[in-house]
């Protein structure tokens, strides 16, 4: 298994449960493949450099997490289609 560092930002503009919902269904897209979850922050509400989706502010997540390539691209695909995703990045940090 590798080492990826995932950085996500969900729009604002849901209630502030529904932004922690979509935080953790796309932990559980690691966890629920046999991926693990090393660490986990919210970087909070920040403004954003330009405006993307048409909003102006996200709440910032980081993970380091711990999967096979294959629980990385299912987690890539999901979040693609979700609507409350505004960016992600995902780095591979190799062994």
């Amino acid at each position: 298994m590798n080492k990826y560092e995932i950085m996500f930002i969900v729009k604002n503009t849901i209630e502030d449960d529904k932004v922690k919902k979509v935080a953790d269904s796309l932990k559980g897209l690691i966890t629920n493949d046999k991926g693990s979850i090393i660490e986990f922050k919210e970087m909070g509400k920040r403004k954003l450099a330009y405006p993307i989706k048409k909003e102006l502010t996200g709440t910032y997540y980081v993970m380091t997490v711990e999967a096979k390539h294959d629980t990385i691209k299912e987690f890539e695909r999901k979040v693609r289609i979700n609507e409350n995703v505004l960016r992600h990045l995902i780095i591979n940090k190799g062994e």
